[in-house]
């Protein structure tokens, strides 16, 4: 048999005492925080549920975030985009004025000079900086101003006009990410919204017998195009064309080499790999890589067309100070509406990223409550049931503690013993 000791009465009292208060701990800690899982011992599967449902979340809540600057991003770009529809409205109202014979020569050059204001202030929206402190028309090139002025004297003016204005080039537009590997640009680069024309790249170069030294790749749009060894010129254009760079190639049939059309008004970026064969050096499109994040058209070899916004411009002031009514009428208005046609489609593109982004933001913050209901549902605690149990708990402890009290009282033998 067991020794039973006058001391056991205590210790069993003890133990028992400290496993209601470990107990009212327990449920005290699931009122707290909420959640009656703290240790995966207390529901293992739940537990593995719980785990996946926050993890869950927590990617939810962040594409949340990301849609919502994605929507913000492109309603700052939309306002600024039709800052510059209104500013080539004027313009082209100016070339329908100075079209018409009845201005003098004077009129017209103070219709130049306008020009030049009108231009200034278009490059300054095409400059533009973000909230954030980024620039709208760079795109990953953020901290990069994407176009510069450059002033020099123009005929027929008194003063120190635009004479060109110089793109430096914009990186690949930024991307964020609003659902798993769902991704949506962000950005319109400066090389496509404020472009007028279809660019246009000739070689001049007779490639009918050329063959790629070895396996390498070159880039158009950044989009990577692999070469072979032993590739010859059709086989490059037909890459180039299965590829998803928006521009069109095709042997030019006059000089038998290379020829790029852009498929939509842009600035055609094209740059050989440093590790490989110089394909595009090789066919007479450019001298080296990019420049300033430009290309580095080789002009010896090739012939480039296909202005900018500033071009169409620019050409249009020059030919209000000749005073060319002819040039005005028709290929200055031109070029006005070639540049609005582009502004206005990438408006158009704008808005539809801006209604995508609207969508995935309206479905997130559905979806985000329905998972949190679900981890409630395996962790939560139902807190009406808590809170009773926690009041019979404190109630049975109290009794406890006052019975152990009767049955053990303390003598002045119990302190001597």
């Amino acid at each position: 048999m067991p020794r039973i000791s006058s001391d056991m009465p205590h210790v069993n009292t003890q133990f028992h005492l400290r496993r209601q208060e470990a107990q009212l701990s327990k449920l005290q800690n699931q009122i707290t925080s909420e959640s009656r899982i703290h240790e995966l011992r207390d529901d293992p599967l739940a537990a593995s549920h719980a785990v996946r449902y926050a993890s869950y979340i927590a990617r939810l809540e962040r594409f949340e975030k990301n849609t919502q600057y994605a929507k913000d991003h492109y309603n700052i770009t939309y306002s600024y985009l039709n800052e510059a529809v209104n500013v080539m409205q004027r313009v082209r109202e100016l070339a329908v004025q100075g079209a018409n014979g009845t201005y003098t020569s004077d009129d017209q050059k103070l219709m130049a000079i306008e020009l030049n204001e009108l231009l200034k202030e278009l490059v300054s929206i095409s400059n533009t900086v973000g909230p954030d402190g980024k620039q709208l028309f760079a795109g990953d090139k953020a901290f990069t101003e994407p176009f510069r002025i450059v002033e020099a004297a123009v005929e027929g003016a008194n003063e120190s006009m635009v004479a060109r204005v110089e793109y430096r080039g914009a990186g690949a537009s930024r991307r964020t990410e609003i659902s798993d590997r769902t991704f949506v640009d962000l950005d319109i680069g400066g090389g496509e919204a404020c472009w007028a024309e279809k660019m246009q790249v000739f070689s001049n170069v007779d490639a009918s017998n050329y063959r790629v030294s070895g396996a390498g790749s070159f880039f158009i749009d950044g989009v990577e195009i692999a070469v072979s060894a032993g590739d010859t010129l059709p086989a490059i254009v037909a890459k180039i064309n299965d590829s998803s760079a928006p521009v069109k190639a095709y042997v030019d049939p006059f000089t038998r080499g290379l020829a790029l059309e852009g498929t939509s008004p842009h600035l055609i970026s094209v740059e050989d790999n440093n590790e490989g064969p110089s394909v595009l050096r090789d066919l007479g499109i450019i001298r080296g890589n990019m420049v300033n994040n430009a290309p580095n058209w080789d002009t010896s070899r090739s012939r480039v067309s296909g202005g900018s916004t500033f071009d169409m411009i620019i050409r249009l002031r020059d030919a209000m100070f000749r005073g060319d009514y002819e040039f005005i009428g028709s290929q200055g208005i031109a070029g006005m509406d070639h540049a609005i046609g582009n502004l206005t489609t990438r408006i158009a593109d704008i808005g539809s990223r801006q209604e995508r982004a609207e969508m995935a933001w309206q479905r997130l913050n559905r979806e985000i409550p329905d998972v949190t209901a679900a981890l409630a549902r395996e962790a939560g605690v139902n807190m009406t049931d808590a809170v009773t149990d926690l009041r019979m708990m404190e109630f049975a402890h109290k009794a406890t503690l006052q019975t152990a009290a009767r049955i053990l009282p303390t003598t002045l033998l119990d302190f001597l013993r």
